[in-house]
């Protein structure tokens, strides 16, 4: 407790500091559910942030669009089963290739796929019910034949191009190949070259 003295003392202060009149504090900006950094591979704005799982679609309507180049020189293709790939694999694999490319001036990494989907996860040994699982990564389903890195921008020998591309296919959980300009489109497990397309309308004709 103060004593009678400084109390008043106290309160004479009071009654000489100007009086200031308190701003209604402004409201706060509004935080978004989602932020993510430059850095991060992760969508900016999110509608709905729990959806079903889903699968791998599979190539069968006799599509061969994005299994061929379109941005740069050389590129990695998926030849094994289609697999679902995380935003933190597929940073750990553009990170690969750039570190290896960096000595090629104007040298560039074109990524073909977006991780968009949001994968959620329980924990182990939960009971049944209770709703859905929390937020965990995001992720993206590629099929088959799905180029995923392209590398372009500057002129790249073939051999740095091949080492690069190999050690970013390491990263990722399936089987990859090396392709160029030349590569023909693949259908699933089926490169679409000449020879097959010419046999692919023949056949069609004669059914017809």
């Amino acid at each position: 407790m103060f004593c009678l003295q400084s109390a008043r003392s106290l309160l004479a202060l009071g009654r000489s500091l100007p009086t200031v009149a308190h701003a209604s504090p402004s409201p706060l900006p509004r935080q978004p559910a989602l932020a993510r950094f430059r850095h991060q591979l992760a969508p900016r704005r999110v509608t709905f942030i729990k959806r079903h799982k889903g699968v791998i679609p599979i190539p069968t309507g006799g599509s061969t669009k994005g299994t061929t180049l379109a941005y740069g020189d050389w590129g990695l293709r998926i030849k094994g089963e289609g697999v679902r790939l995380s935003a933190k694999q597929l940073t750990s694999a553009e990170e690969v290739i750039k570190r290896k490319i960096k000595v090629v001036k104007g040298a560039k990494v074109y990524l073909r796929v977006f991780p968009d989907i949001p994968v959620c996860i329980k924990g182990n040994e939960t009971r049944m019910g209770k709703g859905k699982g929390t937020f965990e990564f995001w992720a993206t389903r590629v099929p088959t034949g799905r180029v995923i890195f392209e590398i372009g921008g500057a002129p790249i020998r073939e051999e740095l191009a091949r080492d690069a591309l190999r050690q970013a296919g390491n990263k990722l959980p399936t089987v990859m190949e090396f392709i160029d300009k030349k590569t023909p489109p693949r259908l699933g497990s089926l490169i679409m070259t000449p020879d097959v397309v010419a046999a692919e309308q023949l056949s069609s004709v004669a059914t017809s």
